[in-house]
């Protein structure tokens, strides 16, 4: 069996530009990062280590190739000297390590950040796929390919429905949890193909550029947390700092911000005029979409900004069904933009795996993250979660 992992550039695209404006700016921070699972019941992924000792292996094995090398220079927000450095990249098998405990697996990536982040993304693939490949793949795939058809029909019934002020817009977010890399491909090739006025891209860098597709990404929570540990930043300023290093980072490219690393409103009130002048949007990743939707909206209006400048990206939990509804709620109003993961790679009638591999330690120091939804709040220090309820007035759910 071929390793799940065969490209560097499978990935997602956020992960290149988190790491570029890492390097340039705090190379020297020290990370870790954990594995978990939210829905570990009856799921034996601890049998899964000797499998996934053998894949982190092959990872740790891999380089960028000369075109991988040269489609990322082509990217035009991505720099010559980061490209260099990938040039010399090679994950360290000692900073990462797996082990189980009874059913459960665990895995955990610590080190250097610049040398540590990149893990995230290939862990996930492939505890996924390795999971699935102890099922029947071809009954799952036929109910896949159904599946997939329906949601094309669906998006198709579009064109027939009234006009909207802006178009709908869709991209697959789905590596982490995806049924398989080859089920990927073949769900963006049919959607590139069967709808091209709606499916504008994929996260999946390896995918963008063999098939000719736009990347799509640009920040994660990590990004932000880490600047919670980052020195000479006070913690309540870390969101400004880190947004701002952005900004001077991208110059107008990778303009979406993402909102819920401490809850919505805590993130309005450090998006002034200045920021929301700068970004082109915002991202949902947790809490009521519509809430937090129009939450933005007012902000912008406030603000005296036109909202039909700036785009709004729904991206949690995401199906085809939610998506369509969500745009026929905000379409009028402003730019929307809808990135489905699971439900696009992973809705083949099998129950899909619940899995993270967040940032849980920087510089030594706790971080977290004060999700608008309490399930997705991940922290090790109950302390230091308390004190950022505090520091940001977010009170626990």
């Amino acid at each position: 069996m071929p390793p799940v992992i065969h490209s560097l550039l499978e990935t997602d695209l956020y992960k290149f530009t988190m790491w570029q404006a890492m390097l340039h700016r705090h190379p020297r921070t020290q990370a870790q990062y954990r594995f978990v699972c939210r829905n570990p019941k009856g799921l034996n992924l601890g049998a899964l280590l000797p499998d996934v000792e053998r894949e982190l292996d092959a990872l740790c094995g891999l380089r960028f190739t000369k075109p991988e090398l040269a489609y990322l220079r082509s990217l035009r927000f991505i720099s010559p000297d980061f490209v260099d450095f990938l040039r010399i990249f090679q994950f360290q098998r000692e900073f990462i390590r797996a082990w189980a405990e009874g059913e459960e697996l665990h895995v955990v990536a610590e080190g250097p950040q610049v040398h540590v982040m990149g893990f995230e993304i290939y862990v996930l693939a492939i505890v996924s796929e390795l999971h699935y490949r102890r099922f029947d793949a071809e009954p799952a795939l036929a109910e896949g390919r159904r599946r997939l058809q329906d949601k094309i029909a669906r998006l198709q019934a579009l064109e027939a429905g009234p006009r909207r002020r802006h178009p709908f817009e869709m991209f697959d977010f789905g590596i982490r949890r995806r049924f398989s890399g080859a089920w990927q491909r073949e769900v963006v090739d049919r959607l590139r193909q069967a709808l091209p006025q709606y499916f504008k891209g994929t996260s999946n860098v390896f995918l963008a550029a063999e098939l000719g597709l736009v990347p799509i990404g640009t920040m994660a929570h990590e990004y932000l947390q880490m600047y919670q540990a980052v020195g000479g930043v006070r913690l309540r300023d870390h969101q400004k700092a880190a947004l701002e290093d952005w900004v001077q980072e991208y110059r107008g490219d990778l303009g979406t911000a993402l909102t819920d690393v401490v809850g919505m409103r805590a993130f309005l009130a450090d998006f002034d005029l200045y920021f929301a002048k700068l970004f082109d949007g915002l991202r949902h990743d947790s809490g009521d979409p519509i809430w937090w939707g129009e939450l933005a909206l007012a902000h912008y209006e406030k603000l005296r900004i036109d909202a039909h400048t700036k785009r709004l990206v729904f991206s949690d939990a995401l199906n085809v069904d939610k998506a369509l509804a969500l745009y026929h709620h905000f379409a009028d109003r402003t730019q929307c933009g809808f990135g489905i993961g699971t439900n696009l790679t992973n809705d083949l009638g099998l129950a899909p795996l619940n899995i993270v591999m967040k940032l849980v330690h920087c510089n030594g120091q706790p971080v977290a993250k004060l999700s608008d939804s309490p399930g997705k709040t991940l922290v090790d220090d109950t302390t230091f979660l308390a004190y950022l309820r505090q520091v940001f007035d977010a009170p626990a759910p």
